[in-house]
Formats: structure tokens, C-alpha cells, sequence
């Protein structure tokens, strides 16, 4: 087992390890959306480690209001919405207790005044997609404990069902993919990569599902499958399939964005950071850039190699990348 790393610390590194891979379809070093960059997942990264830490002294719901609010601050869009909702409460778990066995105690203990809280935060984050339901929305005040909130909204989304089903699909399917790679130092965006699509396979990407219709998201699940059932990262037809579907899934407009995904595998991240389940990058534990693997064949939509790009965890690199001042050296 890993040794422990501080709250702050797992958070900010799920994050950017999160961001860093090349997950087919979402933003990374070599590939920007128009409206959204690497720099602002790590501007946002930064911003909300220090308030994440604090969960268990702030609560959950004025943990994840001030980390959006510190988000809008900082990166000026939606860029961890649903990250922050997912890591608030396995932040709050305390330490001396395991994920699993802790975050029933934590979801028990939320209460109206957390639901007041996460809806004036998602209001704040003004993310996409949400639409309206008749029983208890997003644009009103709620009446019900956010746990009982979440439930309601669970068949729509899989962070809402997170917080109904005790974290299954992150503590009980996630967490233990990543807990048996034994390679992850070495090997850690490939493992994150078979993590996305994986969870893809097992549960299709939600935000895809309200932006496009749940076929187009059923439709993203089995090209997943079709990419590990080629044999990626083992064949050259698996890493052929793998670049199709990352072509398939930033077509029309980025409108396909397996979002969701992308924050489950933060949490499942997190999670095993947290609990010492895995061993982060020799690189990122003393604070420089992971070594970048190859994991497509050729070159992805923005031109770069993946082999070729900055990760951009030197902090001085990508404090600069970020629009930020570079970092002091001694």
C-alpha cells in the first residue's frame, strides 16, 4: 500500500492526472475544445484542492458551493461540476475510516441546508444540459435532504445515483480496476484510459445522454466495447478503434463529450489516492511532469502527438500554460 497522501494533495493530483490523460474524447494537452482548454481543468484543479480538503469541517454542501464559486473565480466557466460533487462527500469521510466504509455515514448525515447549497452551485456553474423537471428542480429552493434530491434525479444522472447507491460505480467498480494496477507509476494514462472505457461500457456517459439522446449515449458505450474488445492497448486494431472513436466522439462540436466519465474517473482517482491504493507518478510525487506514454497510434484531431505533448505537471510550466506566474525557484 501506498502512503497516505494529505486531502489536498489527492485531490489536486486526481485532477490533473484526470485532465493530463488522453481519454478519448475529452480535453487534454493535445486537444482543446473552442471553449475550453487543458489550462482551465488546471487553474480549477488548484482552486478547489485547498476547499475540498476542508469538506469535513465545512460540510459537504458549503464545500462544494465555495469550490464552484472558487471555480468562476479562477477559470471563469463550468469546468468540475460534477468532480466537485462527486469528491466532496469521499472528502468528508474521515481519515482514520476506509471510502467504503465511511460514505454511508456521510450521506446520511446531509440535510436540506447541503441540497440549498449544491443547487445554488450548480446554478452558479450554469452547466448544460440540466433542462426542467416538475419535483424539486434546480431553479427553485429545495424541500428535501440532498441525498433525497439526488435519488429523485438518479435515473438522468450518474452523479445524482452516486449519491443514492452509496458510490457503487466509483467505490465498487472503479476504485478496485484502478487498486490492481500494480504498473500504475509507469503505466498510469493507459491505465486511466482502460478505466474511461470501462466505465463507459458499464454505464452510458449521462451528459451525452442530455445533449444528444440516450441512443447517441448507448451508441458511445459500444464503441468503447468495440475498442477493448480489438485488443487495445495490446493490438494495432485496438488502437486504430481507438482513434476512430475518439474522431466519433469530438464530431459534431464536441456535442459527445463523455464528461460524466471523465469525472467518475477523478473520483475513482481521488479515491484510491486518498485510501493509498496506488502509487502516483514518480514525476508527480516529487512535483515534476509524468512521463507521457503512447497511446495512440498516430496523432490525434489537434495535430500533436500524444507521444510528443507536455503533461504539464512541472508546476512552473504549467503555472504558465495556465496564465498564471510562473513558479519561484530557489
Amino acid at each position: 500500500m501506498a502512503a497516505q497522501l494529505s486531502l489536498e494533495a489527492a485531490v489536486r493530483r486526481a485532477c490533473l492526472l484526470e485532465s493530463t490523460a488522453g481519454k478519448p474524447g475529452n480535453v487534454h494537452p493535445a486537444a482543446a475544445f473552442q471553449d475550453l482548454s487543458y489550462g482551465d481543468f488546471v487553474r480549477s484543479a488548484e482552486a478547489v484542492a485547498p476547499v475540498l480538503a476542508r469538506t469535513a469541517e465545512l460540510g459537504v454542501g458549503r464545500a462544494v458551493y465555495d469550490a464552484i464559486r472558487r471555480t468562476r473565480e479562477t477559470a471563469g466557466r463550468n469546468t468540475n461540476l460534477g468532480i466537485v460533487l462527486l469528491l466532496a462527500p469521499l472528502a468528508a469521510v474521515p481519515r482514520h475510516r476506509d471510502l467504503r466504509s465511511g460514505i454511508g455515514d456521510v450521506l446520511a448525515g446531509l440535510t436540506q441546508a447541503d441540497a440549498s447549497l449544491v443547487y445554488r452551485a450548480i446554478r452558479l456553474a450554469a452547466a448544460g444540459g440540466m433542462g426542467r423537471v416538475d419535483e424539486q428542480d434546480i431553479a427553485a429552493e429545495p424541500a428535501v435532504t440532498l441525498v433525497e434530491a439526488m435519488r429523485l434525479a438518479a435515473g438522468r444522472d450518474t452523479i445524482a445515483a452516486e449519491y443514492s447507491n452509496g458510490f457503487q460505480l466509483v467505490l465498487g467498480f472503479g476504485l478496485p480496476i484502478l487498486a490492481q494496477r500494480a504498473d500504475f507509476p509507469q503505466n498510469w494514462e493507459q491505465a486511466l484510459i482502460d478505466l474511461h472505457l470501462r466505465l463507459m461500457v458499464r454505464q452510458p456517459d449521462t451528459l451525452i445522454a442530455r445533449k444528444c439522446g440516450l441512443a447517441t449515449a448507448r451508441e458511445s458505450s459500444r464503441r468503447a466495447a468495440a475498442v477493448l474488445e480489438a485488443g487495445w492497448p495490446r493490438t494495432r486494431s485496438g488502437t486504430r478503434e481507438l482513434e476512430g472513436f475518439d474522431r466519433w466522439l469530438r464530431s459534431d462540436g464536441n456535442r459527445r463529450n463523455p464528461g460524466t466519465t471523465a469525472d467518475l474517473v477523478t473520483a475513482c482517482l481521488f479515491a484510491a489516492l486518498r485510501d493509498g491504493l496506488i502509487i502516483p507518478p514518480a514525476h508527480v510525487a516529487a512535483g515534476g511532469p509524468p512521463a507521457a506514454t503512447a497511446v495512440y497510434e498516430s496523432s490525434d484531431l489537434s495535430g500533436s502527438p500524444h507521444s510528443e505533448r507536455d503533461p504539464g505537471f512541472d508546476t512552473q510550466r504549467v503555472q504558465t500554460a495556465a496564465g498564471g506566474p510562473p513558479a519561484a525557484t530557489e
